[in-house]
Parts: C-alpha cells; structure tokens; sequence
C-alpha cells in the first residue's frame, strides 16, 4: 500500500539519496560530470535535506510503499520567482520539487502529492503556487497544466556552470 506522508529529520538522508536519483534519471543526461558533482554538492546532499527540514516554511511529504520512497515534494511558504511579472502573488507558495520514480511514474503519485502541496498553501492562505520546468520537459509541463498551472514567464535554472531554460508556471488560489 501506498502512504503519502510528512518527512521527518530521519527521513534527510534517504530523501538526499532518492532526490540525487531522480534528478539524474531525468536530466543526469544533459549536464557534464562536473557540473551535476556540483549540483548535487550543492542542492542534492542529506545536509542540504536536513537543513530544508529543519525550516517551518519548509514542508516536505513523502510517497512510500513497505518503507521504499516512490515520490516527494518539497514546498516553500513564501517561496517565490523574482523572474515572475507583476502583479506578483502576495503570499505564493513555491513547489521546489516534485518528482517520482520512473517505475512509479504514470500511478497517480505525483497528483496526490499536488493535492498535498494545494492542501499545505491553502492552509497558509497562500495565494498561489509557483514551479519552474524545464522547457524540454513536455510531459511535467502536461501534467501541471493539466492540474491547472499556466506558463506565467520564462526563467533559468543553474546545474553547475549550465544554464536551462526553463517556464515560471503558476496556480492561482482563491
């Protein structure tokens, strides 16, 4: 069976190693050696969970079947692009990350984590959430814009010394 659930301090070393596999699985592809070293050194590393764990504007829930992580998302009240045209949001909510094993990918983890994320900002009274995407990442694209998220800007997104382009995409909450 399948939980969706709140990650804990204990959880920061298992989410580093799961997030670190992810990310390579989906991009690993598109930077060099060094440049994704640096990225995980830098975003990808137990400290770096364990400090995002240890903020109260910080929320992170995790998808786990028989104790094996599947998915998460990371959440950061507050959280916000600079890249996004006025009006900005007043109380936005930054999706930071959300990704799911590929085994596991197309089983509806990543909707449940979105209702959570939906969930966690209206309990804050946010006004809207904000994600970026890569911009050759049609399918995450999809799937936001099915959840109802539009391309609001574009933005850029550093692994290493290799810039992205990417798409400020945003929810509005009532």
């Amino acid at each position: 069976m399948t939980i969706l659930r709140r990650a804990t301090p204990a959880d920061a070393a298992p989410l580093a190693a799961f997030a670190g596999a992810a990310f390579d699985a989906a991009f690993a592809h598109l930077y060099p050696p060094a440049d994704l070293a640096k990225f995980h050194a830098e975003n990808r590393s137990a400290a770096k969970y364990e400090a995002a764990l240890a903020d109260p504007a910080t929320r992170v829930a995790l998808m786990e079947e028989d104790g094996a992580i599947l998915a998460y998302a990371l959440i950061v009240m507050g959280g916000s692009f600079p890249d996004r045209p006025a009006p900005q949001p007043q109380r936005p909510v930054l999706l930071s990350q959300l990704y799911c094993a590929g085994h596991a990918t197309g089983q509806g983890l990543g909707a449940r984590l979105l209702k959570w994320t939906v969930a966690e900002a209206e309990g804050w009274s946010a006004d809207a959430i904000q994600l970026s995407v890569y911009s050759g990442n049609h399918g995450a694209q999809a799937f936001y814009q099915r959840h109802g998220f539009r391309h609001v800007a574009d933005t850029h997104f550093w692994v290493g010394q290799t810039c992205d382009d990417e798409f400020l995409y945003e929810r509005a909450l009532s």
